[in-house]
């Protein structure tokens, strides 16, 4: 081997970012006395465009990883990176603007404003933060992109679980964000509803290039994302 194969071969080819990243996230709760440990060291990486589902029983930590990753909660110890940006240490204020830029969340009580049109709730976070373009027509773009151009002007009490969920998802996707965060989003869903969500999220993946992160107890659900991230017991029993 000459001295520029050698060169060559010792060149380190950089890892790309990942759309997150949880390193060694510890998580414990006062309980009297003592303190009961919730998450035991979880680590795991998902890459851009990935299609995740994180499962496990109630009890198993899921939710509380969830609270974390989404920017809601802090771990007691280790770090989370969302798009290469270490948020485990941020203030309330710099946390808001990072969690409205680049991360989606759809629960499973959709949380849409009764008050406002399906364009108004997909606009709403729009008007918080730096965004380009028009608010009405990036809401338009996107409702039209979950499949409910018709229904820009109807309200949530107007539209089927099924519609109210795409609208949660569409607003989810309105700031561009690095991934979408869904907790149980099929939850209060029928079989036909689940699986057109289900294909929605797939076919927006695909068209996007969106990461996407479901949490549910439903191995139907789970089996519908490109793998698994299986938490027991506070730990990654897979990944």
């Amino acid at each position: 081997m000459d001295a520029t194969e050698s060169t060559a071969h010792r060149i380190a080819v950089p890892t790309p970012t990942a759309a997150l990243e949880a390193i060694d996230i510890y998580k414990s709760l006062p309980l009297g006395r003592e303190r009961i440990d919730i998450l035991k060291g979880i680590t795991l990486r998902i890459n851009h465009g990935e299609f995740v589902a994180v499962i496990g029983p109630s009890g198993s930590g899921k939710s509380t990883l969830l609270g974390i990753i989404a920017g809601l909660d802090n771990p007691t110890t280790g770090k989370v990176l969302i798009d290469g940006i270490d948020i485990t240490k941020m203030g309330e204020g710099q946390l808001a603007k990072v969690r409205n830029a680049k991360i989606g969340m759809v629960y499973q009580a959709f949380n849409l404003i009764p008050t406002l049109t399906a364009q108004e709730n997909v606009e709403a976070p729009l008007y918080v933060g730096k965004h380009t373009g028009r608010p009405a027509d990036r809401a338009r773009e996107i409702l039209e992109l979950v499949g409910l151009g018709h229904r820009l002007r109807n309200r949530p009490n107007q539209l089927s679980g099924g519609e109210q969920q795409r609208v949660a998802v569409a607003r989810a996707l309105a700031t561009d964000p690095a991934i979408v965060i869904m907790d149980e989003p099929t939850g209060n869903l029928d079989q036909k509803n689940s699986e057109n969500v289900l294909d929605m999220v797939r076919d927006l993946r695909d068209r996007t290039g969106k990461t996407f992160i479901i949490a549910t107890h439903d191995p139907n659900v789970a089996a519908a994302a490109d793998r698994e991230v299986r938490i027991v017991d506070g730990l990654v029993a897979n990944a």
